[in-house]
């Protein structure tokens, strides 16, 4: 997969699960393993893409949940990648 599946999936997928749900808090597992320089996962996301996702979440949590986000830092294996992603992350949530 790539930047453009995971959003396409993302938006497709997961957007209208979220709707469906309605959920009164999110909790976000937060992993960077899928970044492009992590050599787990092969997802080749970049930090924007991070940033985008949490913003995603963001506007949902605001629709369904009063905004309420519980962010938890899951891992990365690449650390350089792991610091930026989650620093995008991070100013996304504010």
């Amino acid at each position: 997969s790539g930047r453009k599946e995971f959003q396409q999936a993302f938006e497709q997928e997961f957007l209208p699960a979220l709707n469906q749900f309605k959920p009164e808090i999110i909790y976000i597992s937060a992993g960077f393993d899928a970044h492009a320089d992590d050599p787990l996962a092969d997802m080749r996301l970049l930090d924007e893409d991070y940033a985008w996702m949490t913003a995603f979440i963001k506007k949902i949590a605001n629709q369904h949940a009063k905004g309420r986000i519980i962010s938890s830092l899951e891992g990365g294996y690449h650390l350089d990648a792991l610091g930026d992603a989650a620093c995008s992350h991070i100013e996304a949530l504010l």
